[in-house]
């Protein structure tokens, strides 16, 4: 999905700290609640959109949604972890 190339080079806007692609399972968990209405990001608004994947930050903290395959690596974006329970 990203180039493993461009992983190497993002960083958190943020904190400068490194990031990785997020699990699958971890994506899931995050896309269940937005669609339970439950997940705002930093930004304020409401994420109304599943993401097609997402970018980690290295302490586990901050999720940066991937869309269309482009990585959105803007604080206002980005979805503070953990998100709240879809149940």
């Amino acid at each position: 999905m990203i180039d493993p190339k461009l992983l190497e080079i993002l960083a958190c806007p943020e904190t400068k700290e490194p990031v990785s692609l997020a699990p699958q399972e971890l994506v899931d968990t995050v896309n269940k609640a937005i669609n339970g209405g439950k997940v705002v990001n930093r930004g304020g608004n409401p994420v109304k959109e599943p993401l097609d994947g997402a970018i980690l930050r290295a302490d586990g903290k901050v999720l940066y949604p991937i869309r269309d395959e482009i990585p959105i690596m803007l604080i206002e974006e980005a979805i503070e972890l953990p998100v709240p329970s879809a149940a």
